[in-house]
Order: structure tokens, then C-alpha cells, then sequence
């Protein structure tokens, strides 16, 4: 029943998603008071990874010992679950053929993919910056195009937007940096896919058909079939 197959599909999923916050950009102030745009870096990390590595300075050498520096974005992959208002019948089968081989598919199986964005700032100011940079897009949805498999070139993806929560990271001794940490929660609908199965396409066919008293008569025909 079960053959090993390998479809990426939920990879290209994290990737798709990771790439819509990879642009974001911060209106700081230089030091001659003049106006900078400076990207926000994205990463691929859990919250608390992430805000032990803010707490705690980490060592590239036995003399040297850095924390990161702010502001940072975060996304990770929390959760997935079936979801059955978006199930077809199963057997469907999706067929395309390039010419000389035939390729078919059973039906996509749907399920809601749960994703946290976490914004890492030093303060409220830069952290409603990026807010507002995020929250536009999505009233309540954006959708995205993603090639899934050869046999999904093009597949939209309804990415929604669900809790947002807002904390400040302040616990410890007066020494201890303070940062303000802002949680994004997002729904995104999409599938499933199972092997693809390829087979030789039958172009031609030969036919006797015989009827009483008379001679056999042959013909040939052409199909789109596979078989």
C-alpha cells in the first residue's frame, strides 16, 4: 500500500509562505537624523529558540560574546490539521499526457497548515512600523500561486489571518535588555499530494470485426489513453 514517493509539497508550502516576509523593510534614523530603510531578517526559528538567543548572549570565540541584534523576524510551522469542507471524492483522478507518456493523480487531500510570524523590536514604535506593514494584505485573506508538482503547475493558496498577541519581554535584573515581541497567527488552506503514477499512452489500435457470411473487416484508430 504504502511506496515511497516525493512530492515536496510541504516544503514548497514553508518556503512560499516564508517568502511573503522577506522583503520587510524599517524607516530608522541615522546619525545625522536622516531617514534609512533597513531590511528586517526573516529566519526560520521557534519563539523561545529565538528570545533565549535575544536573552543570552552567545560566544564565537573564548574572548567574544554577542547578542543579536534587532529588530528580527521569526516564522515557524506550529501545526496542521484535516480539513473536510475542502475534501473531494477521492477517487478523482487528474490525467495529463506530454505526448509519449500519461500521468495520473487521485484527488488532493486538503488540510489548514497553522504558521506563528514573530516580530523581535526594541521597542513599541518599530514594532507597530512593521504592523502596519503586515496586517493590510490579509482583509481577511491573500492568495498566493505556488507550483506544487508536474502536475499542479499553478495552485492558489488562501493564506488568512488569525490571533495576533502583543508582549513585552521585560523579566529579570535592571542589566537585562527589554523587547517587544508580536505574534502573528495564520491559516493556510492548502493540500496534500500522492504519487504520481506515469504510463506508456496507447496511440493505436487494431480492430477485426467479423459478421456472419461476410469477410473480416480491419480498421486502426489513434487514442489519448493510458494504459
Amino acid at each position: 500500500m504504502f511506496t515511497h514517493f516525493k512530492n515536496d509539497s510541504v516544503r514548497k508550502l514553508v518556503v512560499g509562505f516564508g517568502s511573503l516576509f522577506n522583503n520587510i523593510k524599517l524607516l530608522q534614523k541615522d546619525e545625522n537624523n536622516n531617514d534609512r530603510l533597513i531590511p528586517v531578517p526573516l529566519s526560520y526559528a521557534t519563539k523561545e529558540k529565538f528570545v533565549k538567543r535575544l536573552t543570552e548572549p552567545s560566544s564565537i570565540s573564548d574572548k567574544t560574546r554577542v547578542q543579536i541584534s534587532l529588530p528580527r523576524m521569526s516564522f515557524e510551522l506550529t501545526g496542521l490539521m484535516f480539513d473536510p469542507t475542502r475534501k473531494l471524492n477521492k477517487m478523482n483522478k487528474r490525467v495529463c499526457n506530454d505526448g509519449t507518456n500519461g500521468s495520473t493523480m487521485f484527488a488532493e487531500v486538503p488540510y489548514n497548515f497553522i504558521f506563528n510570524v514573530n516580530v523581535y523590536t526594541r521597542n513599541l514604535e518599530e514594532n507597530f512600523q512593521i504592523m502596519e506593514q503586515i496586517l493590510p494584505y490579509f482583509s481577511p485573506e491573500f492568495v498566493v500561486s505556488i507550483k506544487m508538482n508536474s502536475m499542479h503547475q499553478s495552485v492558489d493558496v488562501p493564506i488568512s489571518i488569525g490571533q495576533t498577541t502583543l508582549t513585552q519581554e521585560y523579566e529579570g535584573d535592571f542589566s537585562t535588555r527589554r523587547f517587544i515581541v508580536s505574534t502573528y497567527q495564520f491559516i493556510v488552506k492548502s493540500f496534500v499530494y500522492g504519487p504520481i503514477k506515469t504510463d506508456y499512452i496507447i496511440k493505436d489500435i487494431d480492430i477485426t470485426l467479423f459478421q456472419e457470411g461476410s469477410i473480416g473487416i480491419t480498421f486502426s484508430s489513434e487514442f489519448g489513453l493510458t494504459g
